[in-house]
């Protein structure tokens, strides 16, 4: 995806941000005939129809349908609310081809990010699952060691069966230091290829269905580590470097990061201060899909939003831009409650090892903000140590998700299945804590 960091010729990023894709688009095609665009260019032009596709399925709601949803969501709504809230931005719509679309998820980000609406909200949400977390935050920080077993299943299917094979690569547990005793239940189809267990994204692959199941066992711990006196850093670790599109050292982001760090001359303390700033600073956002943003982590510190893997990865870029060897880890968030895909970031000082980092529940949580730098519950299934890594075997087409693998992936022999192809459902079967 390193082709992201070409931008688009003038002409066509005009007509995109005017929301005049279908211009675009033949115009993009048009170009494609010129001998003289050089190659990364031209991989960034095809990709542009695509994303283009995906940016309509992110905005996939009418007018019509966005007005249904909010006289159920909000009291006393009216056409003059939403022309309002449009205006002010707490609605987030495009004007696609003339028409006016809306984000899939507008409803949510407009009651986080709009306290009128917030107060006027119908439907008064009780977390559970909060109060489980708590609970289990406040007995590690006691010192009490934790640990719990799972049972889980995902499957995917197909909304419409196609013609020629079907591939599909699942999620899989991958060992880590807080995730063991991985057990493969029972798989569906049962001609199936489990990755090597240090694969940075973890997959089990399938061939020749619509229907595809897997159903695994793990164990996973909890963490929180003590820091006291200086820290150092290990310079021979892999995780310092750019990886494009997404963690890129811009000059923007090397300003932001000298002056957050500035006058901080231990990593830990480094680490501590961009994380802080994150947690102050970013808001919580449903993102649109990962492969429709350029630069994901530019895009969280322009914009001052993102959600947890968006936060995470502006954790990582600007760590690894303070000389703080920096990963990725995601998965999902596996509390019996509530469960829900999940990304996070892990950093790395001496003489304590990686130490966990999770900027979204940080920010959700204040009063445990410490414990998220540092710590980590055993609410978390790990699938991913990294972005943007290959499969096993590698995929042919461009992934639905270049980033992250916590859904799955299928393509057939025409090309990738994207979202709006298959549905996907996650279960615990059974949680214990031991």
């Amino acid at each position: 995806m390193e082709f992201l960091t070409a931008g688009l010729p003038d002409e066509i990023r005009r007509l995109v941000e005017l929301g005049s894709f279908s211009l675009a688009e033949g115009r993009i095609k048009k170009l494609l005939g010129d001998n003289r665009i050089p190659a990364i260019m031209r991989d960034r032009l095809i990709y542009e129809l695509e994303r283009l596709r995906r940016v309509r399925f992110d905005y996939s709601m009418g007018r019509e349908e966005a007005l249904a949803m909010l006289k159920q969501e909000v009291l006393g709504f009216s056409e003059e609310d939403l022309k309002r809230w449009m205006e002010d931005g707490s609605i987030d719509f495009r004007i696609i081809d003339g028409e006016e679309r809306f984000f899939r998820s507008f409803i949510p980000n407009l009651f986080r990010f709009n306290e009128e609406a917030r107060k006027r909200k119908m439907k008064k949400e009780e977390r559970a699952d909060d109060a489980i977390l708590i609970k289990h935050i406040n007995s590690v920080m006691r010192g009490e060691a934790k640990r719990a077993r799972y049972r889980v299943m995902m499957e995917v299917k197909l909304n419409n069966r196609v013609e020629g094979n079907v591939r599909c690569w699942l999620p899989f547990p991958r060992p880590n230091e807080i995730q063991d005793e991985i057990k493969l239940i029972s798989a569906h189809p049962q001609n199936y290829v489990v990755a090597d267990e240090k694969s940075d994204q973890r997959t089990i692959y399938f061939e020749g269905d619509d229907v595809f199941r897997v159903e695994y066992e793990f164990r996973t711990s909890s963490r929180f580590v003590k820091v006291t006196g200086s820290t150092e850093v290990d310079e021979s670790l892999p995780y310092l470097d750019e990886k494009p599109p997404h963690i890129c050292f811009t000059y923007f982001l090397r300003r932001l990061a000298d002056e957050i760090t500035r006058g901080q001359r231990d990593p830990y303390l480094r680490a501590k201060a961009i994380y802080k700033w994150i947690v102050k600073n970013v808001r919580y956002a449903s993102a649109y899909e990962y492969s429709t943003y350029e630069n994901i982590s530019d895009y969280v510190a322009r914009n001052l939003k993102g959600d947890c893997g968006m936060q995470a990865l502006l954790f990582i870029t600007l760590a690894r831009i303070s000389g703080i060897p920096a990963k990725w880890q995601s998965g999902w968030y596996v509390n019996p409650a509530r469960a829900n895909m999940h990304d996070w970031a892990q950093f790395h000082v001496k003489p304590y090892g990686w130490l966990h980092v999770d900027p979204s529940f940080g920010g959700h949580f204040p009063e445990y903000s410490d414990f998220y730098f540092g710590g980590i519950d055993y609410f978390r299934l790990v699938f991913n140590e990294d972005i943007q890594s290959e499969f096993t075997p590698r995929k042919n087409f461009i992934r639905s998700d270049p980033v992250d693998n916590q859904r799955g992936e299928l393509e057939w022999d025409g090309g990738n299945l994207y979202y709006d192809s298959w549905k996907y459902e996650f279960k615990i079967l059974k949680f214990s804590e031991e």
